[in-house]
């Protein structure tokens, strides 16, 4: 299994091109992604939003986007997808789960391993880095979230491009470069997976509180 120092960088140096890059700004990061790994670099994106998406067809608009269709997300979000693939016309690979994950619908204990973490898996198969739409306003589990990492898992980098970003940060960038907006949003919804396991947000409630509500969840394995 190859570490950092096998593919040309040592762990201090993996802290520094992160630091630099999270300084240096979103496009910068996934300029440098693009730069150094070219056609094998995917982004995968969950279209809750599509800020991570206006970034990074403006570097590369041929950049390969994966999307996970578990086979239940809301109809919202299966159309706000094709309206954000018309509007870049992106080169858009969407996933979905082999007969295995039928056992396992949402909510059931392999339903994300099925339906999300092994399709990711696939779609990655010979890429050397993937880009995430991750930011440390999401979620406690996330606040350490570098710009870049190693993945030792999959042998591959990771960039988080957003790391540094607040909720407001998106919402100022949406309406600064006029780009869609999810319909769930205005319904409460602000954070948005599928459909089963995902509620509206109550006033004054954190912004995954909807998601997994009646369970100890908060990830689905994507991000560990």
């Amino acid at each position: 299994m190859a570490s950092v120092s096998e593919i040309g960088m040592d762990e201090a140096e993996l802290a520094e091109v992160s630091t630099r890059l999270e300084r240096a700004g979103a496009a910068a990061a996934i300029r440098w992604a693009v730069n150094r790994f070219g056609s094998g670099v995917a982004l995968a994106c969950s279209f809750q939003d599509c800020v991570i998406v206006d970034l990074a067809v403006k570097v590369d608009p041929g950049l390969e986007v994966v999307f996970l269709d578990t086979g239940f997300h809301f109809p919202e979000t299966l159309q706000f997808v094709e309206v954000v693939r018309d509007r870049y016309q992106l080169n858009l690979t969407v996933t979905h789960p082999d007969a295995s994950a039928e056992p396992w619908p949402c909510g059931t204990s392999e339903c994300c391993q099925r339906r999300k973490v092994e399709p990711l898996f696939l779609a990655l198969q010979g890429k050397s880095a993937w880009l995430t739409g991750l930011k440390r306003s999401d979620a406690y589990t996330r606040s350490n979230t570098p710009v870049v990492a190693w993945e030792a898992g999959r042998q591959m980098f990771k960039v988080n491009p957003l790391a540094a970003w607040s909720d407001d940060d998106i919402a100022g960038y949406i309406s600064a470069h006029d780009l869609p907006v999810h319909p769930l949003l205005a319904q409460g919804y602000l954070s948005i997976g599928c459909a089963p396991t995902t509620r509206a947000v109550k006033p004054g409630e954190d912004p995954r509180a909807g998601r997994w509500a009646d369970s100890d969840k908060t990830e689905c394995g994507l991000h560990g």
